[in-house]
Order: structure tokens, then sequence, then C-alpha cells
């Protein structure tokens, strides 16, 4: 168990914490726009590896020579309809314009005719065509639904999706005669477009992209065959078999990049409207030697430089956006998806092999560390690059920010080493006195010497009650256990509160509040103490009960009495000259410990004098709960001290434990008066609502109630001298 949990705090504890960090990070802007730009890395790589492969997209660009040679842009819309007749000879499967035909043509009317001519004639000849629209936040053209319709099932949460009040189709002509899509393609947060929607939201109703519209029509599968579950998929029965296509929560496909415009003509059969097909659509010039198009996707869109269809793909700052939507058609068509590594499993790899390397190294050469330090991320990176040309995109700037995080940790701790050797030494010190005396003692330069001085502190006794019996029951190495647990916990919250730990006494503890570092409020600290350790020892009862038969049924009743003081002590380094202890000595010292053995002749826990009380109220105010006790003279000296228990927090305190003060103090006030009868029957009252009852409480002989039930009855039966003064005089120490 020892050995399990060094290696835990040693090895697994600071590469989970590491690599959890990086993991929470990943998802800021900065740490995503690192991955992005790494992603961008690889995939331009990839592309120059990628073999040639005969299309099913073709894409015709209009590009810088196309303007030079067709005209200012934009051209008659005639001009469009003659290039759709065109290819619809060649018999196309499908036509798809990257370019908005919203509003009719006012000034030239028979441009709109002729487009619309071209699309019947295509749709005619078995080449569907496929015009572009968009969401907007104002209505537009009327939505008509002659052939294409929005979708309509769709499982998830559609409030998601990306869309606007309204939206915009062709014109009424073009929507009659051919199918439409969404052109929305907007940019991620740092301008890239790299997931685009395939459903979007204009007004009430749903309606695809552009390129799944196009796919869908490729494969002749009507829109209300295809089943849309966010978050997960777009489910279409193409006619080789059913596909999948993975999209997120808001309807987003992350884009598959294969191609920019320098791939585009090897991988997609990109033409320019300046060649090929260009003389015919732009000269109109009948020449022989189309492009191969027959039973392929056509695609065409704005190219040229200059044109507002362009921005940023992992190819270019400046590229042609209609290469989007051919990336995700041809993705589509070849089933060509991006698969994402869970982050969860790249976790667990690299705290696997994190927590391999810290146990391996710490036995190896500083040397040896540093040369793994530097391979893993080298070949971490390789691995990620390489698992690109699968599709795998396998995280890189997590992962090395994680593991950079443990071989600084590693490596940084390795070269304090040397420092450790002295922090022990002050450690062991340390744990004989206050780590601030040691700090003190360190920092003046000075050895320690004999000699004392007087400060005002409060003095901390406790005790565990019937100490012996445990001594008894428990070998040796059991006891030591016990006590160290015990001890700790009762060590910790003193010094969490500014104590000094004086001395342990076999189970005893005694502390110091106020020396050697002044604390104004040391008598408020010492009662959070006593009421906190007492909490504490709660909790530990509960776990030793739990743990069976490890433990004699005393140990789940232990019980430890505290006592405090307040006022003037001694405070300094006594003992022989060549071998001393910071404490204190004093008489208040002598009437602390007093409290602590009094405790038990009143059946409390938790004892203070009235100097510790009246300390405490002036800085906590009415936080620590006190129970007047009476008046006691303690065994070395003659006058009276007015005692009390410290019977809990405001916080902590429960309701009975108020009605038990207010009860028993209004008895004891009966008591002084001699009213014995009163008395009586208040502490018969307050007893009801004792928090310690013996036989229920663990380990509780009486309680205060019980004690002074007891006296009253005595002086009921024999009154008192006429000079009692409800003092109570305690005959043991």
């Amino acid at each position: 168990m020892k050995h399990g949990s060094t290696f835990l705090r040693q090895f697994s504890a600071p590469v989970i914490v590491a690599f959890g960090l990086a993991w929470f990070f990943s998802e800021s802007k900065f740490m995503r726009h690192l991955e992005y730009v790494t992603l961008d890395l690889r995939t331009r790589w990839r592309a120059s590896l990628q073999p040639d492969y005969v299309p099913e997209t073709v894409v015709v660009g209009i590009d810088d020579e196309s303007i030079e040679k067709g005209g200012r842009w934009p051209w008659k819309r005639a001009v469009h309809g003659e290039l759709i007749a065109l290819v619809a000879q060649a018999r196309a499967s499908v036509i798809a314009w990257d370019i908005l035909f919203l509003e009719p043509d006012k000034i030239e009317p028979l441009n709109d005719e002729r487009l619309l001519a071209g699309a019947v004639a295509s749709m005619k000849a078995g080449t569907d065509v496929v015009f572009g629209g968009m969401t907007n936040e104002t209505p537009g053209v009327e939505v008509l639904q002659p052939l294409t319709s929005p979708v309509g099932l769709i499982e998830g949460d559609v409030s998601k999706l990306l869309g606007e009040k309204a939206w915009l189709p062709p014109i009424p002509d073009l929507q009659e005669a051919a199918y439409y899509g969404a052109v929305d393609a907007p940019p991620d947060e740092d301008g890239a477009r790299r997931r685009v929607p395939l459903i979007v939201r204009g007004g009430e109703r749903f309606f695809f992209s552009l390129s799944l519209q196009t796919v869908l029509r490729h494969w002749k599968v009507p829109g209300e065959r295809v089943r849309v579950r966010l978050g997960d998929g777009i489910y279409i029965p193409a006619p080789d078999g059913d596909r999948r296509i993975p999209i997120d929560a808001e309807g987003h496909y992350l884009v598959n990049y294969r191609y920019g415009v320098p791939q585009a003509p090897t991988f997609l059969g990109f033409s320019s409207f300046s060649s090929g097909l260009a003389r015919t659509y732009v000269r109109r010039e009948r020449v022989a030697g189309l492009p191969d198009v027959k039973g392929k996707v056509l695609l065409v869109g704005l190219a040229a430089s200059g044109l507002t269809d362009s921005g940023f793909t992992p190819f270019s700052g400046s590229s042609p956006l209609v290469l989007v939507h051919a990336n995700v058609i041809d993705n589509i068509l070849r089933g060509d998806f991006v698969r994402v590594v869970p982050a969860i499993w790249v976790w667990l790899g690299g705290v696997s092999v994190s927590i391999a390397a810290l146990w391996l190294f710490s036995r190896r050469s500083l040397r040896e560390e540093w040369i793994f330090a530097g391979a893993v991320p080298v070949l971490y990176v390789a691995a990620g690059t390489l698992a690109w040309l699968s599709n795998f995109w396998l995280p890189l700037v997590w992962p090395l920010l994680g593991f950079g995080l443990i071989q600084v940790f590693s490596i940084g701790s390795r070269l304090l080493a040397a420092q450790r050797a002295k922090a022990e030494i002050k450690a062991m010190f340390g744990a004989y006195v206050s780590p601030e005396l040691v700090k003190r003692m360190v920092d003046s330069g000075q050895k320690p010497q004999l000699g004392g001085h007087e400060e005002n502190v409060t003095a901390y006794f406790s005790d565990i009650q019937g100490f012996s019996a445990f001594s008894e029951l428990l070998p040796a190495a059991r006891l030591v256990e016990l006590m160290n647990e015990y001890l700790t916990v009762c060590t910790d919250i003193v010094q969490s509160e500014g104590g000094t730990l004086d001395k342990y006494i076999g189970d005893a503890v005694v502390a110091i509040f106020g020396a050697p570092l002044p604390l104004k409020d040391h008598a408020y600290r010492a009662c959070l103490v006593a009421q906190r350790v007492q909490r504490a020892l709660g909790e530990l009862r509960v776990k030793w009960q739990a743990e069976g038969d490890k433990w004699p049924d005393i140990v789940g009743k232990m019980q430890s009495r505290i006592g405090l003081n307040s006022g003037p002590c001694v405070i300094g380094n006594m003992g022989s000259r060549t071998r001393f202890n910071y404490t204190m000595m004093g008489d208040n010292v002598n009437l602390a410990a007093r409290m602590e053995s009094g405790a038990k002749a009143w059946g409390v826990y938790s004892m203070c004098t009235d100097a510790t009380k009246q300390a405490c109220e002036e800085h906590g105010g009415d936080r620590v709960i006190f129970r007047s006790l009476g008046r006691i003279v303690v065994m070395g000296r003659s006058r009276p001290v007015p005692i009390y228990e410290i019977a809990g927090l405001k916080e902590w305190a429960t309701a009975d434990t108020r009605e038990c003060v207010r009860l028993f103090e209004d008895a004891l006030q009966k008591y002084y008066a001699r009213d014995w009868s009163g008395a009586l029957n208040g502490f018969e009252r307050s007893l009801q609502y004792e928090t310690n009852q013996p036989g229920k409480t663990p380990g509780a002989p009486a309680n205060p109630s019980l004690v002074y039930l007891g006296i009253t009855r005595k002086y009921l039966a024999e009154p008192p001298p006429a000079d009692w003064a409800g003092v109570y005089v305690m005959k043991e120490k």
C-alpha cells in the first residue's frame, strides 16, 4: 500500500495533472488555432504525395484568363445557359452552379429566359441542374416547392443549425426548372473553411447545402429519403448501398481537403474557361474533344483573383471557394471522411507512456532522459503525420504540451536534487519545532541559544481519554500506526491556524498560539482548532469503525480532551546547553493543563478559562459558542477561575446545542441562587439536549447536566454553608 502511494505521488499524479491541464486548455482559441496550423501543414504534405485517380467531379473555374477573354464580370446569363445546354449534350450527371441568380435581370429579361432554356434542356436530356441559394436576415424571393423540397426528417436540436430568419432561393423560374441548395460556408474562428454546414435553416424550413444537393442529384435520391441525425450523421440510400456522412450537432461536416488550385487539375479535372470548354463557352466556337464529363458531376464557380468568392483554406489564404464544395462532393462520393482519434485514447496513451518514462528514467542518467525527451515529440509528430495519410486526425499540440510539462517537471526536479539534501535537514529540524521558528532561525544566521521572554499567548493541551486501555489492547506497531494518524491530523490543524507545536507527550499534544510569531487573535485561533480537532476526530472514528476488525471497539470510541488558557507565559529555548527545546513555561501554562484534565470531571471535551473566552470574543465575535460551567479552584491555586465549555462554532451548532446551552445556564443561575428545586428542574431539561449522552455517544462517561444534577441533589439533601459562593474545588490535577 505504501509503495503504491509513493508511486502515485511521484509518478502518476504529476503526469495526470500535466496531461489534464493540457487537455483542458486544448479547447482554448489559441490552442485550437495551433492545432489547425499543424493540420494544414499535414494536409499540404499529404496532397503532394497523393496518386492520380479518375475523378467523378470536374470543376470549371472562371479564372483570370477567362475574364480577360470573356469580358468584364458578371457575364450575361445567356452565356451560362449556353454552357448548361452544352454540358447536357456531353451527358454529365449533374451540373452545379456556385454562382447565385437570386434576382431577375431587370435590364435584359431575355437573358433569364435563355438561362432557363438551358436548364430546361439539360433536365430533359437527363443532366440535373443545381443552382445556389442562401440564408438571409430579411425575406427575398418567394420560396416555391416544385422540385426542391425542404429537408423534412431531422433528429436532434435543430436550433443549433446555421440559419437566418429567411431563405433566398434562385429566381422563381429557375426554382421550377431545376434544383437548388445552400452555398452558405461561413469561416471558422481563424478565417478558414474547415467545417461547413450540410443542412441550413432558413426561417422555419431546412435545406440541403449545394454540395449535398448535388450528390443527391448525382445518385438520383429524393430528399425525402434522406435521414439526418444531428451529432451523428446524414444517412443516404445510395445506389451502391447506404451511405453515412458524419456531422456534428450543428449539422457541420469536417472537410477532408484533398486539393487546392495546384492539385485540382490532377485530382478533379479542373478546367479553365479559357481552354477546352471556354472556346465554346466564351467564343461560341464549336470544337471537338470536350472534357470527359459523361456521368460525372460538373461544378462551375469563380476562380479569378479579385472576385469576392475566395477565402482561406488549408492550401491558401485566397482559394476559390468553389473548391470547398468540390472537396465536400468528392469526399462524399468516395466515402473519404476524416476520422478524429478520440481525445481519451490520446490522453490515456500519453499518460501511460509518461508514467513509464518517469519511472524508468528516475534510475538512469540525465543525458538519457534528455535524449528521450527530444525523441518522443519527433516520433509522435511523425505518427500524427503518417496517420493523416489514412484520414486519422491525431491531435498534436495538446499532447505535446502535456509531455513537455512532464519533462520540465522531471528534469527540473532532478536538477534541484542537490538542493533537496539541505531541505531535508531543514525539514528534520522542523519536525521538532514550528516551521516559522526554523525560518526565523535560518534567516537570522544565528545558532540557537538558551533563554526566553514573556509573551501573551494561548496554551493548548490535548489528551486522549483512557489512553492506557489503548496501550493494553494494541500491539506496539498498531499503536504507533494509530497515534501517527491521530497526531498528524491534530498537528496539521494546529499549524494551519498559525499554532506552534511545542511537543508530544505520549498521546498528548502541547501547542502555543501567539509565538514565535505574534498573533493578535491567538485565543480565537486556539478555540477554532479545538473545534476542528474534535470534528476531525469524529471523522476518524467513522473511518476506524468502517475498517472492521482492524481495530478493537475502543478505537472507534476514542475521545480527546482539550484545555485552553490565555495569558502571559515565558517563551523561548529551554533545556541544557547542549540540548534544548522551544517551549513555554509559567502559571498560565499549568492552568491550561488543568483545563484539559478538569474537563473529565465536567463531562466535556473542550474546556477553557474566562481569559481565553474573553480574548476569543474580542477577535472572533460570537462565532464560537461557549457554555459557562461555573467557577473552580484548581490544585495549586487558591483563587477561583470561571471555566467554560467550547460548545461549538456558530455555523456548526445545532438547534439542540443552542437550547441546551440556554437551559443549562438558566439552571446554573438558580444553582448559584440556592434554588435547588429550580436548578434540578433546569438541569433535567437541559439533559435532554446534551450532545454527549452516556451509553449513546462513543466514550462519553458523563455530561455537564448529569454532573450538576448530582451536585444539586447533594446540596438539596445537605445544603452548603452560608458563605458558599458556588465555587467547586478540584481534588485532582
